[in-house]
């Protein structure tokens, strides 16, 4: 199988609502990159949103999609955080994260209740997000002298690579997004210029 190196995410965050029997379940669907970003969003909520009863998410993160996390945050165990992440799995969506504010009305809902209702509020986020297609990226800095300049833009310009910073002066520098499947191809043509230092940062 031929490495896939595209995958589906959300494009900006998005949110929906569902209700049952007096309460309210606010989905919050965000795309992320990384865990750290998860921290943050999480207290922003728990902050505009202090008087909920429970905050339970579920995140999914990288190309094979095997990073991921739940939390029913005292809800039945696996009433929350897993139906919101069932849908993800369903949608075939990673890089992001769904966090469901619950407003509890005095009804129990039971077991089968709570997972439809995360799973309902959780669906009602994603269908207003628009569903993107992203490639997986390898982050690097090149490092030049101004006189390569030519031979550096040449390269960028016939692999059409995102730049994602440059300064110049004497000293260049470049940092560059290279598409995972182009890799090789990108690096053994800057290899090949003298004096360059090349340098992988991380993948996106």
């Amino acid at each position: 199988m031929l490495f896939d190196d595209t995958y589906r995410t959300i494009e900006r965050p998005c949110e929906g609502i569902f209700r049952d029997r007096g309460s309210k379940f606010l989905a919050f669907a965000y795309p992320i990159s990384n865990e750290g970003e998860l921290k943050e969003i999480l207290g922003k909520l728990r902050s505009e949103h202090p008087k909920a009863n429970h905050h339970c998410w579920a995140m999914r993160l990288g190309i094979d999609r095997s990073v991921f996390r739940i939390n029913d945050d005292g809800e039945p165990s696996g009433t929350a955080g897993r139906p919101i992440l069932n849908t993800l799995l369903s949608k075939d969506l990673t890089n992001l994260v769904v966090i469901v504010v619950r407003y509890f009305g005095g009804t129990l809902l039971g077991v089968p209740g709570l997972i439809n209702a995360y799973k309902a509020a959780t669906e009602e986020a994603l269908k207003k997000g628009a569903v993107i297609e992203r490639t997986v990226n390898d982050i690097y800095t090149i490092q030049f002298d101004y006189l390569q300049m030519n031979d550096v833009m040449r390269i960028i310009k016939e692999d059409n690579l995102t730049i994602i910073k440059q300064e110049f002066d004497n000293n260049s520098i470049i940092q560059l997004s290279i598409r995972k499947t182009q890799v090789n191809q990108t690096v053994s043509k800057l290899n090949k210029l003298e004096g360059l230092i090349l340098r992988y940062d991380h993948s996106l």
